[in-house]
């Protein structure tokens, strides 16, 4: 009797523990490759309003940027920057790829500190798939 109640007692404790966790949050990756600037900051102006409308604890959202769409994430970008760095504060990652970076001749320091940095934009899109990210293109 005594180990059935302490048993009891366990499983409501981690029964307890696992809702107050609550659902884990749905993974979405977008991928920027418009080079337009309105475009880029409509996009970006998309992901806060879902997490406005969802949660940003029901979603979780990264950014991979490449071709044309690497200039949204430049730190001079009077369209996005400002966009960048609230989302980033909400928990949105930002991916810079490396080989848009070189073919346009941008640097690490071209770009704020909440931009990470990929070898190659389009593999980082497939990777992250792979690990149930769901693909959103603005």
């Amino acid at each position: 009797m005594r180990a059935w109640l302490l048993s009891c007692v366990l499983s409501g404790l981690f029964g307890i523990n696992a809702q107050a966790a609550g659902p884990k949050p749905v993974l979405f990756v977008m991928q920027m490759t418009i080079g337009d600037s309105d475009a880029q900051r409509r996009a970006f102006m998309q992901i806060a309003k879902v997490l406005e409308d969802i949660g940003p604890h029901k979603v979780r959202i990264e950014v991979v940027a490449y071709e044309g769409g690497i200039a949204s994430l430049l730190a001079d970008n009077n369209d996005t920057a400002t966009l960048l760095a609230a989302l980033a504060r909400e928990g949105v990652r930002f991916k810079a790829c490396r080989i848009s970076m070189r073919g346009q001749g941008y640097t690490d320091a071209d770009f704020p500190l909440e931009v990470e940095f990929v070898p190659a934009g389009a593999p980082e899109m497939i990777r992250l798939q792979m690990e149930n990210y769901r693909y959103w293109r603005p």
